[in-house]
């Protein structure tokens, strides 16, 4: 609650918090253009595949020539995190192999790390969190992504007492969006693949947000993070606005549509019939509250939060995430605070790669939004005992087998070759599952 005082003072006390940034892409220019109205923050140096590139990006958010001057621009990220100054790494590449290798030489230069990467974070984030916190650092999820909005709630619940019976978020769902590929993707955006290419949308990167790719990987990074269970069959995305979702996401056995009480669940705006939904949550996020006893019970009726017809169960939600310009919530909560914006605390759900289409031996894996496999969300004591191949894995390798549409992939299905310091911690995450 008091961010800003603190940081002020550390400006005037210490001087600003030094940042490097892995990855000029949205993300990081969203925050880039909040940086120079933000007390207490300086960018160090920022490490991108194309520093000209990068160099654009500042220009575009409206950066003047000595403050760009003033920051390293790099291809070399491992330098911009050694680099002299600098107290807290943000990973924005998007790219999880890259991303773990990224987090790795910020725990060993002594950095904090704020992980915008959430591909990395379901890849290896638990091993990576527990490595931080014994070198006294801190591994944050990215305030202003879904996931650490969501954990937020989640902790703001538990905090008063309540407990959380479903958290999560909204998207764009329709079953068949499982199959989209990159030359399908601007179809069910209403968009044409010129409109895309003028506009510089990356077909891939989009594909992977419509084909249930990223639900998954971002409400695993919730289950971790929040110690909340996983639907055994995958997410089931009901179409639900936001006046349902007290009667929806909640257990069976009272009327909802989930197992028990404490799980993750993505609503779709969409009906089944590609109707839209009354006041959807497409771009938000939901906790839904279950009261502890009838006197808080009442009290949720009485103070306008919307219940379900026992009214024990009542939902929250937040409409809207604004990702990069909120990002500097968790630089100042890692650098002032000590504490991370949410952070795995176990290994508790996974994002495994299922087969688009027949595949055959031979064929190269493309990853996450490609036409080749979709992540599809499980309980990581599933996901372990299977040695299902994460979503993280299945780019750039070959398959060694025949594969039939819908098949779970599992590590033995591809050669897989993998940096021996990332494929540890993968060990090491995996040796984190929680069997209950």
């Amino acid at each position: 609650m008091n961010l800003h005082g603190l940081a002020v003072e550390r400006a005037a006390a210490q001087g600003p918090i030094g940042v490097a940034l892995i990855g000029a892409g949205k993300f990081g220019s969203m925050f880039l253009a909040q940086v120079p109205t933000m007390p207490g923050v300086r960018i160090v140096a920022i490490a991108d595949l194309s520093p000209d590139r990068a160099r654009g990006r500042l220009v575009e958010v409206g950066w003047d020539e000595a403050r760009i001057g003033a920051v390293r621009l790099t291809d070399d990220a491992e330098a911009a995190i050694a680099a002299a100054g600098v107290e807290v790494v943000i990973e924005a590449t998007g790219d999880p192999i890259a991303g773990a290798r990224h987090a790795l030489a910020a725990i060993a230069a002594g950095r904090h790390l704020v992980m915008v990467n959430v591909e990395a974070d379901v890849l290896a984030g638990p091993a990576l969190a527990r490595r931080a916190a014994r070198a006294g650092l801190v591994y944050s999820l990215a305030y202003g992504d879904q996931p650490a909005l969501i954990a937020e709630q989640v902790d703001w619940a538990r905090a008063c007492g309540f407990v959380v019976a479903a958290a999560g978020k909204g998207t764009k769902y329709l079953p068949e969006y499982h199959f989209s590929t990159p030359d399908t993707v601007w179809s069910h955006y209403g968009l044409s693949a010129a409109e895309a290419a003028a506009a510089g949308m990356n077909s891939q990167m989009f594909n992977s947000f419509l084909d249930g790719t990223k639900s998954a990987i971002e409400m695993a990074a919730v289950a971790n993070a929040c110690g909340l269970d996983v639907p055994t069959g995958g997410l089931s995305f009901p179409a639900c606005g936001v006046d349902d979702l007290a009667h929806l996401l909640r257990p069976k056995e009272v009327g909802g549509c989930l197992d028990h009480d404490g799980m993750v669940e993505v609503v779709s705006s969409l009906e089944r019939d590609g109707r839209p939904v009354f006041r959807d949550l497409r771009w938000g996020i939901y906790t839904v509250l279950k009261a502890p006893n009838d006197y808080a019970a009442a009290c949720f009726r009485q103070y306008g939060l919307k219940t379900d017809d026992s009214g024990r169960y009542a939902a929250m939600y937040k409409p809207y995430h604004l990702i990069g310009l909120e990002l500097g919530i968790s630089v100042y909560s890692a650098a002032l605070r000590g504490e991370a914006t949410g952070a795995p605390k176990g290994f508790r759900g996974d994002a495994v790669a299922v087969a688009k289409r027949r595949l055959k031996a031979g064929e190269r894996l493309d990853g996450e939004g490609g036409f080749t496999v979709w992540g599809r969300l499980v309980p990581a004591a599933e996901s372990t005992a299977c040695s299902a191949l994460p979503i993280g894995f299945a780019k750039d390798v070959t398959l060694r087998r025949d594969l039939a549409e819908g098949s779970v992939l599992t590590a033995g299905d591809v050669d897989l070759a993998v940096e021996r310091p990332v494929l540890e911690l993968r060990q090491e995450t995996l040796g984190l599952s929680d069997p209950n």
